[in-house]
């Protein structure tokens, strides 16, 4: 808790310096601080392995920025007010540096000072801000480059997904870096200018309140006022100077993993022929007359004696004999296995690389947790575990999009903006909302992206207002109970038969295998699912197929004295706890049309297509007005017919339940509703 606070309350006490009076021992500490600070800034830069292990550096620089400006400001009122009390008024650190740094004398004073400042304006920080410019551009240039680079190195097998979308993630911090780091550039700079105007404007300031305020001599003021402007002056462009260089260095540097100091031996002092080559220019210098001879020759020495010792000790290292281990020889490759095959995801999600953020926790990313409250709701609700969803991005999408996939084939997909939420209308608002238009990717009811300051504003119009990770995860959830019968297969089916033997041992060893196979277990719980029954209930369901399985093997009418067993259930899930089951029924010739054409096609009717749409388009106008209604939509049929119009309505109706008349409960009232005729 207090760590999450200092920063803030550490930036409002800054602010608060520029008004408030500081004694002269605070400015003391501060001034201190401010060095220490520093000094602590340029010994990271050296030691951080790459730039991006510094990534608070340009936040780092803004607040020792407005340190040192406030400080300025700080030691500016008490000079201006307390100057004539002396040299020690500001302080002790402001007068070190006045009279021992510059040895008390003004003048040498402000041609150091005005030094520091052209080295710190005109070389260091215009050369540091040129480079961060350039950096960021040919970064984000270099972003498409670099991307399929990794793609290329996924494809062929070099890296694995985590790897590569850590590498990705590095790409993207990278622009950001260098983006920063050249706006951060500017407020050393800026600070630079400031430094100058402070420094006129006290010196002036000084000598008006030190001869009209205070009736000192013009030299008195002159000495005690620019003494002490100068000495703030220096205190505060010293570290200045420091901080300018770190921004200098890290910029510099290469942005891939390597040790600073370790590179610079290596590439500058490790070759001996470097140093050679040093050692006689100056053993030359040395011996030209009028020249210190004693400095140029001892540096030669020193300069030829480190050559010969790097020399010798490489000579020695390259004698050495090399070991090879034959199990890495070089340029060998690896035999192909099976391993190397992947596995198809069963349930995927891809996303842009916009959306990334959503699914990494380092970024505050929430989706993955929604997830994990999908599957553990969706399995619940299912009666089985639904298998974990692979996320993975996807530069072929579009920034914004994603995809969700089953064994490898998209089955929805979506847009969702990171930064917005969406505002849906549920039916019935009371006023339009400023945003992109879009639809709700589960269900496709009309919504809007607003901004989150809209949220409060919205939801007082009647809209339903969630984030992008909701919208994702919800979608996901829609798709996977939509398509449960094709995330159950053998392997769930054994793991649910497992878990029931623990309970029920009897039943599952008497059933499978030996009446009925696990592949016909599992198409009769395919069926069941694909007609949006749960089988949580397992242990009924097994109690209808041992019932019935020894003269029944076929898995479609197993399907059918399952749902017998399950009625309860069903329309327990359908209309909750009512006892009035409302139904729409069809004309009976049209049921006996049905009836005939089913028993001539051996199960499969041969509606003809005009009748086949005028019974659709009744079916979806009947179904709409329940959903008006509040109610759901029930057709009622024969048992005969039940199967296939409920395939036949699967894809048209997916709202529309139907039941047959021997699945209605004996303690369930039906209402008929209404009656389809041709």
């Amino acid at each position: 808790m207090l760590s999450g606070i200092g920063i803030p309350v550490g930036v409002l006490a800054l602010l608060a310096m520029v008004v408030l009076p500081l004694p002269a021992i605070a400015l003391d500490l501060l001034f201190t601080f401010n060095i220490a600070l520093s000094m602590m800034i340029v010994v990271a830069v050296f030691t951080v392995r790459k730039p991006l292990d510094f990534a608070i550096f340009p936040t780092v620089l803004l607040i020792a920025t407005l340190l040192r400006l406030a400080l300025n400001v700080a030691s500016t009122r008490v000079v201006l007010m307390h100057g004539h009390n002396g040299t020690a008024a500001a302080g002790h650190v402001i007068e070190a540096f006045g009279a021992f740094v510059i040895g008390g004398n003004y003048a040498v004073g402000i041609v150091v000072f005005i030094i520091l400042t052209i080295i710190n304006f005109v070389v260091i920080t215009k050369g540091a801000g040129r480079i961060s410019e350039v950096s960021a551009r040919f970064t984000l240039d270099a972003m498409p480059g670099k991307q399929m680079a990794i793609d290329a190195d996924l494809n062929a097998g070099l890296i694995n997904q985590e790897e590569a979308r850590t590498r990705r993630a590095e790409v993207r911090s990278e622009a950001d870096f260098y983006g920063s780091m050249d706006g951060a550039s500017k407020f050393v700079r800026g600070d630079a200018t400031a430094g100058i105007l402070i420094l006129v404007i006290n010196v002036l300031g000084g000598l008006a309140i030190g001869t009209m305020m205070h009736d000192l001599p013009f030299a008195e003021a002159a000495k005690i006022y620019v003494l002490l402007t100068i000495g703030d002056g220096l205190v505060a462009q010293i570290p200045a100077l420091m901080l300018a260089t770190a921004v200098a260095v890290i910029v510099t540097r290469m942005s891939r993993d390597q040790d600073m100091g370790g590179e610079v031996a290596r590439q500058l002092v490790a070759d001996p022929r470097l140093l050679g080559v040093a050692a006689g220019v100056l053993a030359l210098l040395g011996v030209v007359p009028g020249m210190p001879n004693l400095v140029f020759l001892s540096m030669a020495g020193l300069a030829a004696g480190s050559a010969w010792f790097i020399h010798r000790r490489q000579t020695r290292e390259a004698a050495a004999p090399a070991t090879v281990t034959p199990t890495a020889a070089v340029g060998e490759s690896r035999e192909l296995s099976w391993d190397d095959m992947q596995p198809v995801d069963l349930v995927g999600l891809e996303v842009g690389y916009r959306l990334v953020p959503l699914v990494d926790k380092g970024q505050g990313g929430d989706l993955l947790a929604r997830i994990r409250g999908v599957r553990l709701k969706v399995s619940q609700e299912l009666g089985f575990l639904v298998p974990a969803v692979h996320i993975r991005d996807n530069l072929d999408l579009s920034p914004n999009a994603y995809r969700i996939q089953l064994s490898g084939v998209p089955v929805g997909e979506g847009s969702v903006y990171p930064e917005r939420e969406m505002a849906i209308n549920p039916g019935r608002v009371f006023g339009p909302l400023q945003g992109i238009s879009t639809r709700d990717p589960a269900f496709g009811m009309d919504a809007v992206w607003i901004e989150p300051a809209q949220r409060e504003h919205a939801q007082s119009l009647g809209y339903t207002v969630v984030d992008a990770s909701t919208v994702v995860a919800t979608h996901l959830s829609q798709l996977i109970a939509q398509h449960a019968h094709e995330i159950l297969g053998h392997e769930e089916t054994q793991n649910l038969l497992t878990n029931l033997a623990k309970t029920a041992p009897k039943l599952v060893e008497d059933l499978v295998p030996k009446v009925l196979s696990v592949g016909v277990v599992v198409k009769v719980l395919q069926g069941l699912l694909a007609e949006r029954v749960p089988v949580r209930n397992l242990r009924s369901v097994l109690e209808a197929l041992a019932e019935h399985s020894g003269r029944i093997q076929d898995p479609q009418a197993l399907v059918a004295q399952v749902r017998i067993a399950l009625s309860r259930q069903i329309v327990q899930d359908i209309v909750g706890i009512s006892q009035e089951l409302p139904v729409i029924t069809l004309d009976p010739g049209i049921e006996q049309m049905l009836g005939n054409s089913v028993g001539t096609a051996g199960g499969s009717p041969g509606l003809e297509p005009g009748l086949a749409e005028r019974l659709q388009g009744h079916l979806v106008e009947a179904a709409r007005r329940q959903e008006v209604a509040g109610q759901p939509a029930v057709l009622l049929v024969p048992p005969a017919l039940r199967p296939i119009l409920a395939r036949f309505l699967r894809a048209t109706v997916p709202q529309m339940h139907v039941l047959a008349w021997n699945e209605i409960p004996d303690s369930r009232r039906v209402r008929l509703v209404s009656t389809i005729g041709n």
